[in-house]
This record gives structure tokens, C-alpha cells and sequence, in this order.
């Protein structure tokens, strides 16, 4: 302990000293009100089709509905020379399609009152849609009456705004033009929203961190692609990676809000029962993580942004959700909140006594067989080395002494956030599609309550010893950032000396 505490400046001393002798009493909430609510979350069903694709559909009885397409197909599937082909084709989605211009497909959905929106991150590509939930005929098949609530389509009475959501959403992923001229405009946007993200300093330095986290592999590439891609992108490469991903077994087609299951099951019959169910690419490679850094040093910026990260763990690796309690216990702070000295998190009460940052965040970005586990923060250029030296202090208490009161407040707090994420028929549409691509199903929250309640104190040191303690980081950086560590001392601040 005492070597770890000289590495720090005068300053730095003082706080840490008089926070490890101070005894910070944690209040653990009764979790009786989080089982009543998981008690009332009603059942998630889920249908295969022949083709392979999944119907997935919770029935809450919104007002509103959300439904959308969730495709195990992003950034990572390209490779260096069709590097942003997935975002590329996102973009062209609402640009119109063999029934549909792209006025018309405009005009459809603000007549509707729906939304319709897409996104692409490095493993799945997402569109969706959210609209009115009207009452949903459950008696014989109807004709569309004057006010279009339901309608006979397939053979069954259906939501008007669901069918007209589900057939939109069919009609752009099988259907779209790809139109030359619509190709060349959207690549002026793609490019100016290149220089926009250029700006967002907290993007550059994820990218830079995966950069450099996943050298030479898709993981390490950007979503977006190099601008000599982008430049060159044709309709071929868009075609050729609809036909190559976009197959039954790869798609999920989600819903969630006021739906009905069996009306969802023969839309996507009529709509998605034609998709190859074959899938013929190449499988998922490994990508090989390395403990490297990426420095960009430029002292005229007022801010330094710095990312921290260890290798972590894919999305159904039983380590997942004691990893999440230790990211909940780390915490996040942002100095405009106007508290910190009595959060529970230690790093908060530290940054804020000591100055020491604007803002941190920890975070658990999970792929399919790999992650990063970090923090990432904004310091002036006089407290970058403090900063970053309480953040590996921290770790390390985590890997020697964290107490069962602490962990009892982590996972009392995850619970919440938990809960809170699934506020609304949106959230809880995209919560359905994302586990189904990543676990295959939805899991229960009962189960993951019971797994959250299962942690302790030992089950965080032994994980955290695992995968944190004395293991190489990897570091992205931007900005002021001369006091920065070199990589050894940072390197070396991931253990504790031992007498």
C-alpha cells in the first residue's frame, strides 16, 4: 500500500490518506418492491419460423407499440476494403424502394404519427418503427372499417398501424432501389457526419481505444469506415452485403407495447417467409486483444479525454453480471450534478474533495466472445496523473477489499437501472431483439435478479483478480495529456506491491 501511495503528488496523498481512513456506512434497501415489479413483467414469447428467423413480442398493453428488425450483421462482418458498407446501407434504407419513393415513404409514416429510425453498432444493424397501439380484434377475421383499425391480411384481423409498421419494415430491408443518384448524395452526408463525430471527442477516443484494444481485426475497425471507403462505396458492395447477411436465421423481428403474438407470427409469415434460410458466410473470427495505448497530444485543447480499459468478457459468459456490479460500484460522476463528497462511490468522493476531473464514467461494452472493461474520463491537464492513478486504486480495491455493504449497494443499484432501462415500449423492444441475437432468448428478469443476488464480496475480488489485477490495459488518450503516465508506470500501477 505505502509504495502505491508515493507514487502520488502532495495532494494526492493527502486525499487518499484521509478517504481510506475514513468508514463510509452503506444502506442496503430492501429488494421486496424490485420482486413485485418482476412479478407483474409479462411473458416475452418467441417463435422460429422455417426460415429461421425469430418472432420475439412482449404484450404490455401500451398505448403505443414499437416493432423493428434486428440483424446479426454490423461493422464487424466487413472487412478492410468494404469497411463501412453496414452504416453505408442504413442510410439508404429510407431512400425509397420498388413500391415506395422515398417521399411516399415519408409521407406513410408522418401520416401514420409513427417513427421510424435505424442504427448500426459493430455486430447487429437496427431498424425500427413506433407507433399508435389500437385495440386489437381478438374475434373473427374483419374487414378494414372507416376508421382502418383492422384490417383481413393473412388471414386474421390485425392492427392497422402494426401491419403497416411490420410491411414497411419488410419493404426496406428486401426492396430498396439503391438508387445511383440517392447512393451519391448519401455519401456527402456520410462524409459530413465524418467530421461531426471528428468533434465528438468521446467517440474519437472509443474508437481509438478499440483501435487499439483490437489491432487488425474488425472489432478495431470504425462503424462508419475510412473516407477512401466512402468515397468508393458502389451499389455492388451494398447489394452483395444484403445477400450475403440478411438471412431468416440472422433476424430477429421484435416487438413490444400493445402487440398481439399470433397476429406478429403471420405478418412475419407473409412478409419475411421468403428470406434465404440458409446462412453461407464465413464464421465469426476471434479477435485477439492487445494491452497497447494511443496517445494524440495536443496542448492547445482545455481538456484531456482519456479511456482505460481490460479485456473483458462476451454477453453469455457467466463473469458478465459480476463484472456489471463491479462497473456499478466504480460508478460515474459529472461535476455539474453538484454532488460527490456523499456518493457511495469512492472515486466520486475522490474526484470531487480533490478536483481531480470534470466527469468519469465506468463502462462494460460486451461483443459476442470478448469486451472492454473501463473508465473513461475528462481532466485538466494538471490532474490527468492524479486522476489516473486514484482510477487504478480504485480497481485494485476492488480485486483486495471491497466489502459485502458495497456490493449489497451496487447490486441494489443495478437493480434500479435495470428496471429503469425498460421504461416504455421502445427500450423493451430493443432489450427483446439485442438478447435474442446474444443469448438466443430473452432472459427472465426473475433470472437475472436471482444471478444479481447470487453475487458477494468474494465473487467480485475473485473476478476482478481475474480480469483486472495485473493485467495490461489498453489506453486511449486526447488532448493535454504530458502528465499522463507512460504506459510502464501505468502498467505497473494494475497490482499492489507486496512486502
Amino acid at each position: 500500500m505505502a509504495a502505491s501511495v508515493q507514487r502520488f503528488s502532495a495532494a494526492g496523498r493527502h486525499f487518499i490518506k484521509s478517504l481510506l481512513n475514513t468508514k463510509t456506512i452503506y444502506r442496503t434497501r430492501s429488494t421486496q418492491a424490485v420482486g413485485q415489479v418482476l412479478l407483474n413483467v409479462p411473458e416475452t414469447k418467441v417463435t422460429t419460423l422455417d426460415n429461421g428467423l425469430r418472432v420475439a413480442s412482449e404484450d404490455s398493453g401500451l398505448t403505443t407499440c414499437t416493432v423493428g428488425l434486428w440483424i446479426d450483421a454490423g461493422s464487424r462482418y466487413e472487412n478492410e476494403r468494404n469497411n463501412g458498407t453496414a452504416h453505408f446501407l442504413e442510410h439508404m434504407a429510407f431512400k425509397g424502394t420498388r413500391k415506395r419513393s422515398q417521399l411516399d415513404l415519408e409521407l406513410e409514416i408522418e401520416n401514420m404519427g409513427a417513427h421510424l429510425n435505424a442504427y448500426t453498432s459493430r455486430e447487429q444493424t437496427v431498424y425500427y418503427a413506433k407507433a399508435f397501439s389500437r385495440d386489437l380484434p381478438r374475434g373473427e377475421p374483419s374487414d378494414t372499417n372507416s376508421s382502418g383499425r383492422a384490417e383481413r391480411h393473412c388471414g386474421c384481423a390485425v392492427n392497422a398501424s402494426l401491419l403497416a409498421a411490420v410491411e414497411i419494415l419488410a419493404d426496406i430491408i428486401q426492396n430498396s432501389t439503391l438508387g445511383e443518384a440517392e447512393i451519391e448524395r448519401e455519401r456527402g452526408v456520410i462524409l459530413r457526419e465524418m467530421q461531426e463525430v471528428e468533434t465528438n471527442l468521446q467517440e474519437v477516443v472509443f474508437d481509438y481505444l478499440h483501435a487499439t484494444a483490437y489491432q487488425d481485426t474488425p472489432l478495431g475497425r470504425t462503424i462508419l469506415g475510412p473516407t477512401e471507403n466512402i468515397k468508393t462505396i458502389n451499389r455492388g458492395d451494398l447489394v452483395e452485403y444484403i445477400t450475403t447477411h440478411y438471412k431468416g436465421p440472422r433476424i430477429v423481428l421484435a416487438a413490444a407495447g400493445g402487440v398481439s403474438h399470433n397476429e406478429l407470427i403471420n405478418l412475419a409469415k407473409f412478409h419475411f417467409g421468403k428470406l434465404p434460410a440458409r446462412y453461407s458466410a464465413e464464421a465469426l473470427l476471434p479477435c485477439h486483444f492487445t494491452g497497447s495505448e494511443i496517445r494524440v497530444r495536443d496542448d492547445k485543447m482545455p481538456l484531456a479525454h482519456i479511456a482505460i480499459a481490460v479485456e473483458a468478457v462476451g454477453w453469455s459468459h457467466p463473469d458478465t453480471i459480476p463484472l456489471m456490479v463491479a462497473n456499478t460500484l466504480i460508478g460515474n460522476w459529472d461535476r455539474s450534478l453538484g454532488s460527490g463528497m456523499n456518493l457511495s462511490s469512492k472515486l466520486a468522493q475522490m474526484a470531487c474533495q480533490g478536483n481531480l476531473c470534470h466527469s468519469f464514467q465506468s463502462f462494460n461494452t460486451c461483443y459476442t466472445d470478448t469486451g472492454l472493461w473501463g473508465l473513461y474520463m475528462v481532466c485538466e491537464a494538471g490532474t490527468v496523473s492524479d486522476m489516473m492513478r486514484f482510477t487504478q486504486l480504485e480497481w485494485m480495491s476492488l480485486c483486495t477489499s471491497v466489502t459485502e455493504s458495497e456490493v449489497n449497494r451496487a447490486k441494489n443499484l443495478l437493480r434500479t437501472n435495470m428496471l429503469l432501462h425498460l421504461d416504455g415500449s421502445t427500450p423493451i423492444c430493443e432489450d427483446i431483439g439485442r438478447q435474442m441475437l446474444c443469448y438466443s432468448r430473452r432472459i427472465p428478469l426473475h433470472e437475472l435478479e436471482a444471478r444479481i443476488d447470487a453475487i458477494d464480496a468474494t465473487t467480485i475480488k475473485d473476478v476482478c483478480m481475474k480480469y483486472i489485477y495485473n493485467k495490461a490495459p489498453v489506453i486511449a488518450a486526447v488532448g493535454p495529456i504530458e502528465q499522463l503516465p507512460d504506459y510502464n508506470g501505468i502498467r505497473g500501477g494494475m497490482h499492489w506491491l507486496r512486502p
